[in-house]
């Protein structure tokens, strides 16, 4: 078999293989490009979810009828003056971006340079239509039509419109975090997603796209070693997400994927999150030009460091001191009064007849029957709430219950409004509230989906929660499966879901933190599973939402009842997390400490 050279229009075809992934990937050249250019404004316009319609608008150089011509040719590029690509300081510089898009879809361009006449061309994948003069302001407009088009084999893999678009906008997303001196726009088949404003600080654009509550739950990170520089801002370990989808990496402006960085990130956070959880970061690392390879795929992902090892070390060095500069900083609270309004239980001055929990105390003082747990959310009127400790022995307001022989012991008080104390024939047992409820939650719910489904308890006013337009998404197309989970949502115009109903047996919960971590589930789930099939995920965020909170006062009924329950619940050993949720310490150990054995 003879070797051929073969023709232009099928190299095209082939680089856009790896170049043109789908319309994200051919969006973030453009985009990349308008940065290079120097563009102060760029505004994007896409029209189902960039397969049909990809604009990129800049107020940057613009390029004259030659360069255009010869923009849309394979390894041309104005970005690499001389041949040391080692030193290259753009975003772009293999010159493969513009004639791999050209070869797989329609690609109009029309630029003008200031002081000078605009001009228009034409390809349609990969022959030259039309060109000649147009009347356009200064810089340079891109418009890409009919994506893979005329290549159903790579069209019949991308996925559906509302997928292509989140992709979109998380690629615009990442380089507008990077240039916040750049005012970036993003409309979506006629409908603004995107808008930010040049001019901004790092921190307050990093804010402004990812979480407006980072800058107040957030430490700025200035960190230098050894040439190299970290920047960025780190959210408080408290403040952390149910999916890795915000950790934004740069490296010298570019966004990278990188598992090095990733690690280095889990790294620095390691011993303050639950494994579950993954923190809020916006890192960018400066290095060297010479110290960094980015030419290892087309897509400009990935990079690859001289010295990994120094660049891991910065940015958990970087991490871990900026973290431990904020000392006992936590999550920002609401305002002291509504804090309180929430907090505060009335108190009753007696309990009144015939309580659930004159029953749980019956069954501290020797019955062995089986209590439900009672509801354990607040306000309820009516409550009785044992008065805060005086430096002093209080009177019991009941005869204290003996000791009798349930594996979980009596309870007989409760430490730092988060650990129960529990006293058992054989020692002491130590029960952490919030962990151990959310358990018994989770087994709830399971047990009602196997019996056909989750009692919903609709809100008397519905709630509006305002989420980011691809998570409004994910939760309306998973809307009619999380009804059976007894969550009823509606769509609330494009970037709100209003919520008309929540699972019953989790009583008053954090709905708008409910809401936003089962969009971070589905975004992590394959679409190809039901939610049923991820119950174990689902339903356990519910539960740690619907769960007695640590620094909930409970009365000694209350505590009772869930050791009781505790008791008669499969897996109630361990959370949903795989802590433990009781220890003991038996009376050998205590009369060791006391130095009695």
């Amino acid at each position: 078999m003879s070797i051929r050279r073969l023709p232009e229009h099928l190299v095209n075809r082939i680089a856009a293989g790896e170049v043109v992934e789908r319309p994200a990937s051919a969006l973030k050249e453009l985009v990349e490009n308008a940065i290079d250019a120097g563009a102060t404004r760029i505004a994007v316009r896409i029209a189902g979810g960039g397969i049909d319609l990809i604009e990129v608008t800049d107020d940057g150089c613009g390029m004259t009828p030659s360069d255009m011509a010869l923009a849309l040719e394979r390894h041309a590029t104005s970005k690499l003056p001389d041949e040391r690509i080692e030193a290259v300081e753009t975003l772009g510089f293999r010159g493969e971006a513009l004639p791999s898009i050209a070869s797989v879809a329609r690609l109009t361009m029309e630029s003008r340079p200031r002081g000078s006449v605009g001009w228009m061309r034409t390809v349609d994948n990969g022959r030259v239509e039309a060109e000649g003069p147009a009347a356009v302001p200064p810089g340079t407009r891109i418009r890409v039509e009919g994506l893979f088009a005329r290549v159903p084999a790579r069209r019949k893999f991308l996925r559906t419109p509302r997928s292509e678009f989140a992709a979109c906008l998380d690629a615009v997303r990442r380089l507008a975090m990077a240039r916040p001196d750049i005012a970036f726009s993003l409309e979506h088949d006629g409908r603004r997603a995107l808008s930010v404003q040049g001019g901004e600080t790092q921190p307050e654009r990093v804010a402004g796209l990812v979480d407006r509550a980072l800058a107040d739950n957030s430490v700025a990170i200035d960190y230098v070693r050894e040439g190299m520089r970290l920047g960025g801002v780190a959210g408080l370990p408290t403040f952390n997400r149910g999916i890795a989808d915000h950790q934004y990496l740069f490296v010298n402006g570019r966004p990278v994927k990188d598992r090095l960085l990733a690690g280095a990130v889990r790294g620095a956070y390691g011993e303050m999150l639950a494994r579950d959880r993954h923190a809020v970061v916006a890192l960018f690392l400066d290095v060297p030009p010479d110290q960094i390879d980015v030419n290892v795929h087309p897509a400009k992902t990935e990079v690859r460091f001289r010295d990994p090892a120094l660049a891991r070390g910065l940015i958990v060095g970087g991490l871990r001191r900026s973290l431990d500069a904020a000392g006992h900083r936590s999550v920002q609270r609401p305002q002291a009064d509504a804090l309180a309004a929430w907090q505060q239980e009335p108190l009753a001055p007696a309990m009144p007849e015939g309580a659930l929990f004159a029953a749980a105390a019956a069954a501290g003082q020797g019955s062995a029957s089986y209590v439900p747990v009672p509801s354990f959310h607040e306000p309820r009127t009516g409550f009785f709430t044992p008065p805060a400790p005086q430096a002093r022995a209080e009177v019991a307001e009941a005869p204290v219950p003996a000791t009798v022989s349930h594996p979980l012991g009596v309870a007989r008080g409760q430490v730092a409004q988060t650990y129960i104390v529990a006293e058992a024939e054989d020692g002491l047992v130590l029960v952490d509230q919030h962990a151990a409820h959310e358990r018994l939650v989770l087994e709830r719910m399971r047990r009602a989906l196997a019996e056909g489904g989750v009692a919903a308890q609709a809100l008397l006013l519905p709630e509006v929660v305002e989420l980011d337009e691809p998570a409004c998404d994910r939760l309306e197309e998973r809307s009619a499966e999380l009804a059976e989970f007894g969550l009823e949502l509606e769509r609330f115009g494009p970037r709100a879901m209003l919520v008309r109903a929540t699972p019953a047996m989790l009583g008053k919960s954090d709905i708008a933190g409910l809401v936003t971590d089962l969009a971070d589930e589905l975004a992590a789930h394959d679409t190809a599973f039901s939610l049923k099939e991820r119950i174990d995920h689902v339903a356990a965020t519910m539960a740690c939402h619907g769960s007695v909170r640590a620094g909930r006062v409970l009365s000694v009924a209350e505590m009772n009842a869930l050791l009781r329950e505790m008791e008669v619940t499969p897996h109630s050993g361990q959370c949903n997390h795989g802590r433990p949720t009781w220890v003991k310490l038996s009376m050998l150990d205590v009369e060791k400490l006391f130095g009695r054995k």
